[in-house]
């Protein structure tokens, strides 16, 4: 398993190539406590909702309706209540494949880090045929930009492997976990097969968004690697977008950010004590006097810790 410790700066290499069969991947920590879930709500017409309360929600667990112990806005206005810190991950593709995008990628990866200062750390994942990961603290944010322009386009594509080792270092974050995927979206070397990446972004409190260059991609293989990324985000209350040139990014940045600053935290406490390692569905409703039709974007569930019988 790799574990990523929670300090300003650590490096280490993920090597797909190398990777033997049967070799173990990334899990997770199953110790679970308080249930957090980040939810954005949009109305009809995708204009997001940010003026709800707590009251205004309800959680249910596998159909049973469950108790909010922790309800926080996504960019809140009282500055003696702050919401929960922000963690940012950014997975960059950097193998061979992306040569025809990789002044796009940086450009694109600077300016979205340029939007969120507020976040407390950055953790910088690239990837080609290996996976590299570095965490950084804010205040050493021109270090993250050095890293990321002076990436060159080489090797194959571990994608999922990328993903896994991201996720499996946010697992001891706390707080929100918001990661943004650049790749073209082929993987061609990772050891996670993608139900298995999908099983560990369903494990996880992270919201991934996904920007996919396909522009360059043969439409043979187009449609199936759209569905992938979109499958990846939206497991977990996240979305995917697909600009088709550089002066369509700064509207994905945009919708990113906002979704980013609109969204809430909820935690509860789960009234189902078993520690079995099932999966448990939970679901998100709002409730809300003027009748308005709501639309509800968050994880639809997580795995319930798992403890050995004696």
């Amino acid at each position: 398993m790799v574990l990523l410790p929670f300090v300003s700066l650590v490096s280490f290499v993920f090597s797909a190539a190398g990777a033997p069969a049967g070799q173990q991947v990334p899990v997770f920590r199953t110790g679970i406590d308080l249930v957090n879930v980040g939810v954005t709500i949009a109305d009809k017409k995708s204009n997001l909702v940010t003026d709800l309360t707590q009251d205004e929600f309800e959680i249910y667990e596998d159909g049973r309706k469950q108790t909010i112990r922790y309800f926080a806005a996504g960019d809140p206005v009282d500055p003696d209540h702050p919401g929960p810190p922000l963690h940012l991950g950014v997975v960059i593709d950097v193998s061979e494949s992306m040569g025809e995008d990789m002044s796009f990628t940086k450009t694109a990866s600077i300016k979205f880090l340029n939007r969120l200062l507020d976040a407390v750390d950055i953790t910088v994942v690239d990837f080609d045929t290996e996976v590299r990961v570095a965490r950084y603290s804010q205040n050493e944010f021109a270090r993250v930009v050095e890293r990321i322009r002076q990436k060159k386009a080489s090797g194959w594509t571990a994608l999922y492997d990328a993903v896994g080792v991201y996720l499996d270092g946010a697992a001891g974050q706390d707080g929100r976990k918001v990661m943004l995927l650049y790749t073209d979206g082929g993987d061609t070397r990772s050891a996670i097969p993608f139900h298995e990446l999908i099983d560990l972004l369903k494990a996880s409190d992270v919201t991934l968004y996904a920007i996919g260059e396909l522009e360059h991609q043969p439409s043979s293989t187009k449609n199936e690697q759209r569905m992938r990324l979109t499958q990846m985000a939206e497991v977990t209350g996240g979305q995917a977008f697909f600009p088709m040139a550089i002066k369509e990014l700064d509207s994905v940045y945009d919708k990113v950010v906002a979704q980013i600053r609109a969204q809430y935290t909820l935690g509860y406490l789960s009234t189902n004590d078993k520690t079995d390692g099932g999966w448990r569905k939970v679901e998100i409703k709002v409730v809300r006097r003027d009748g308005r039709d709501l639309r509800v974007r968050s994880r639809k569930g997580y795995f319930a810790p798992y403890k050995e019988k004696d």
